[in-house]
């Protein structure tokens, strides 16, 4: 048999957002840290975050109040313990970023020459408590996190490679107990499939907002992290609570692109094309109800009036409030013809967040010992059945930090031993059929936008799942006989995390934050996170 070592590693670290970057920066000075990018290494969910990042710097603020907005927006899903540990360790998480020369919004100095931040509030929260950085907070992280990772010797970040799938003990027919080995890469510049030997392994490689028709997310939305733990034996968690955002541009030659939610925090209007205002009929909060309710409230008036949209409407603001607190998305809707300060813009929602994912600790370790996952790809319980705004970069970098400590405080643990086989293609061949691929994606993409969207029925996840497991028998199949590609490694992750979605929901009896079914309309007592065990666990 034929070995390889490509590469070897202390830590590999799957994914080059917030999360993957943040971990491997604290991890670098005593650990040697490869981080895989599917695309350039700055394309990623975070690039596109718009709003920002809660932590409590406000004295008028407390983390109890952080808390307890998160667990109501949560819809009673949310874990206490967790949202509390987050809380507690957001503000020296978030001034770790700020040390790493992330530029957020300053107000003028204090008296007493301290530096006061620019807070903002957003849909669910009662106090300003968002920090930002304009309105492209996510570009500021990750550039100023690459800025760094590019610096730092024992960090070498591998572009246009795709994990493809993770080596464990029991993968590769070892006795004794299960542990992650490394990972099989898929080399996009070179075409092939490399392996990667790591002590640790960290999936963050964000969600899977990739399987609707409609996201505000990047192409490499494609739930790989969540369908390759699954394949290795880990538990997922509420996977049916999908959190679409309420208002992306509604617009032919717009691709993902959304209006924050500071745009509702800042006091934009949401208004039906004869210009009424609706949000007050559904929620006392208005265009500061959470997410989930703004959300089916846009669906709900659309489909009542046939309308193709919505439209979102700040023109009531003065204008060079808007300008100096919204530049990004000014600038941008003028490429499409709109003018934010003297006109309302098409809105609809689409697919934004994942709200389940891979089970973890406190230390974000997965089921599978060596094996962590961190920010939008696992379940910590912070979410519960809606996110908040704002929580999932805080997410992020709290639970990098935590991953990072409980991995640095293992420093005896030596790199496997174990010879990894490589990746044997003798018994495939080359497509000529990629329209195969194309077509299923595409089937797929709209069969969960119909039946697995915003509004659920049980005849319409039953009929989900039928066609899922057609399309998965047809992939894995055509998995079997061909090389792989991009394309059909993550419409195969996609098929494997549209069907643990389905499943999910389908468990779930009743109508709680983002899972709205018309046959259980109602909220059970004493509920209890969805939680799905592989057969090989």
């Amino acid at each position: 048999m034929k070995h390889n070592r490509d590469h070897l590693c202390d830590v590999l670290v799957i994914g080059s957002g917030a999360a993957g970057l943040s971990l491997a920066l604290r991890l670098a000075s005593k650990h040697k840290v490869i981080v895989l990018s599917k695309g350039p290494r700055d394309e990623g969910a975070t690039l596109y975050a718009q709003g920002g990042i809660a932590a409590v710097f406000d004295e008028e603020d407390s983390i109890e109040s952080h808390v307890q907005d998160t667990l109501i927006a949560g819809a009673g899903l949310c874990d206490e313990d967790t949202v509390t540990f987050i809380a507690e360790n957001a503000k020296p998480c978030v001034q770790w970023l700020i040390d790493a020369g992330v530029p957020f919004d300053k107000d003028e100095e204090s008296e007493a020459g301290e530096t006061k931040f620019h807070l903002t509030r957003e849909g669910g929260h009662s106090h300003r408590r968002i920090l930002h950085a304009a309105d492209a907070t996510g570009h500021a992280v990750q550039t100023s996190l690459q800025d760094n990772v590019h610096q730092h010797p024992n960090i070498t970040v591998l572009e246009r490679h795709n994990a493809l799938d993770l080596i464990t003990r029991k993968k590769i027919g070892k006795k004794g107990k299960d542990r992650i080995l490394g990972a099989y890469v898929w080399n996009r510049n070179k075409e092939a499939v490399e392996t990667v030997r790591a002590r640790f392994v960290v999936m963050a490689t964000g969600g899977a907002s990739k399987v609707y028709q409609y996201t505000s997310n990047p192409d490499v939305s494609s739930g790989d992290g969540i369908a390759m733990a699954w394949r290795a034996g880990c538990r997922v968690a509420n996977l049916e609570f999908n959190q679409f955002h309420p208002t992306c541009l509604f617009h032919p030659e717009a691709r993902n692109f959304l209006l924050t939610e500071a745009l509702r925090g800042e006091g934009a209007y949401l208004r039906r094309p004869d210009g009424t205002r609706f949000m007050p009929d559904f929620d006392s909060r208005a265009e500061l109800a959470p997410r989930d309710v703004v959300a089916r409230a846009i669906d709900y008036e659309m489909k009542r009036l046939g309308a193709d949209c919505m439209y979102l409407d700040i023109s009531h603001k003065d204008p060079d409030f808007v300008t100096k607190h919204f530049p990004t998305i000014y600038e941008k809707l003028l490429t499409f013809g709109f003018d934010l300060t003297k006109e309302p813009v098409p809105i609809v929602p689409a697919a934004h967040y994942t709200c389940g994912g891979v089970m973890v600790d406190r230390n974000g370790q997965t089921d599978l010992p060596g094996l962590y996952a961190i920010g939008e790809v696992s379940y910590t319980g912070l979410h519960g059945a809606n996110r908040m705004a704002s929580n999932s970069l805080l997410e992020c970098v709290v639970y990098a930090w935590s991953a990072a400590c409980h991995i640095g405080s293992q420093a005896g643990e030596s790199i496997p031993d174990e010879i990894l086989p490589s990746w044997d293609e003798s018994q495939v061949s080359c497509s000529d059929e990629e329209v195969v691929i194309q077509h299923n994606w595409h089937e797929l993409r709209l069969l969960m936008w119909d039946y697995v969207g915003i509004v659920r029925s049980t005849k319409r996840l039953e009929r989900a799942l039928r066609r899922i497991e057609l399309l998965k028998q047809e992939v894995n199949e055509y998995y079997s006989n061909f090389r792989v590609s991009n394309n059909l490694l993550e419409l195969r992750n996609l098929l494997d995390v549209a069907e643990l979605m389905v499943r999910c929901a389908m468990a779930r009896k009743e109508s709680r934050g983002l899972h709205y079914t018309i046959d259980y309309p109602d909220i059970n007592e004493n509920s209890k996170p969805t939680i799905l065990t592989p057969d090989n666990a």
